[in-house]
């Protein structure tokens, strides 16, 4: 099947002035030229087909969003070429927003004075979309998430979550086959996470509508998708399943330990100097193993370890015995957890 996304040796570079401080810096940098140039997206290769659902994950500044706008045909990459939906996207603008659907962050769509339903039936102009397919999908809007109480509030009466929801459904309205979201989910409350996601699933399930998920909300990606992309420092770092994400670092435990009754009235430095008091403690007895890691989560000190490289029991038998330990408990690592390792170079 042809890939409906096609990304090949994408590159795009910025030129950045360097600025000079002060009053005197300032008059300088208008006649400046001395700039320098800022790779935000390194040589990236990707094939999406349709009806994915694809999570595009990476700390801030990795380039995530910059990708989506080159998709978009907000920008044009400064090498590579990309292709969605058979066209050039910065070369056919136009003609590719027909098909596509984009929501970028907390930045609507909608017109702010408006009711929802006025900003839909403008859309339903701009797009050509019919009268049935119009109607069909505000009803199958209503159906999944109860929409229909939004439809005549004006976008300025609107909580951030009813806005986003909203938006959500203006990038569906004219049934495009790829939609780019954004940070979707960004600033919302949980019962609003959970009818967004809801709706996406739908959309894309019903619809076949292929998905682009940007996001630091590691629930959306759990629920929505089936294949992570992590990029960091402009450059792809993985492209697979959670699945096999999950398989590959199966053999990760966390070891969650407190040292007082009262931990949760600890100083945090304190318990900062403690995880590192541990951490060279486990660095002298177990020296060469990148594998483990200690830090501070709450009131818990967490031990991140590789048991197919140090077992968890000599773990707790060499702190016990220099730190006694009042509770503990034993947990697999969570995805958000594999990723956030991934980001900070503590998994190899």
């Amino acid at each position: 099947m042809e890939p409906i996304i096609q990304l090949d040796h994408v590159t795009k570079e910025f030129k950045i002035l360097n600025r000079h401080e002060g009053l005197k810096g300032s008059i300088q940098d208008l006649f400046s030229r001395d700039y320098r140039l800022f790779t935000a997206v390194d040589d990236v290769s990707l094939r999406i087909g349709p009806g994915e659902m694809v999570g595009y994950l990476g700390p801030n500044g990795a380039g995530k969003s910059t990708t989506i706008k080159m998709m978009t045909g907000v920008l044009n990459p400064s090498a590579g070429q990309i292709m969605v939906n058979g066209m050039i996207p910065y070369q056919e603008r136009a003609r590719s927003a027909h098909r596509i659907g984009v929501v970028f962050g907390q930045r609507t769509q909608l017109w702010w004075s408006l009711p929802a339903i006025e900003s839909f039936k403008l859309l339903k102009d701009i797009y050509r979309v019919s009268d049935k397919t119009y109607k069909d999908n505000l009803e199958f809007y209503d159906s999944i998430v109860g929409a229909s109480n939004l439809y005549h509030k004006t976008i300025r009466e609107m909580s951030l979550g009813q806005r986003t929801l909203c938006d959500i459904l203006a990038a569906f309205l004219h049934n495009p086959s790829v939609v780019f979201l954004d940070e979707p989910t960004i600033g919302l409350d949980v019962s609003m996470k959970s009818k967004i996601r809801q709706l996406v699933l739908a959309l894309n399930q019903e619809r076949g509508t292929t998905v682009i998920l940007t996001t630091h909300d590691m629930g959306d990606v759990d629920a929505l998708c089936n294949r992570i992309v992590i990029i960091d420092h402009g450059r792809r770092l993985y492209d697979d399943s959670i699945e096999q994400l999950r398989k590959f670092f199966g053999d990760y435990r966390t070891v969650r330990m407190k040292f007082s009754k009262h931990s949760e009235e600890q100083d945090l430095k304190k318990l900062e100097e403690l995880a590192e008091n541990i951490m060279q403690l486990l660095s002298e007895k177990f020296p060469g193993k990148e594998c483990i890691n200690v830090e501070v989560v709450e009131s818990w000190i967490d031990i991140l370890l590789k048991e197919e490289q140090v077992h968890m029991m000599e773990i707790i038998n060499c702190i016990q015995q220099q730190y006694p330990i009042m509770d503990m408990s034993m947990q697999e690592i969570s995805t958000e957890s594999v990723i956030k390792k991934i980001y900070e170079g503590k998994i190899n």
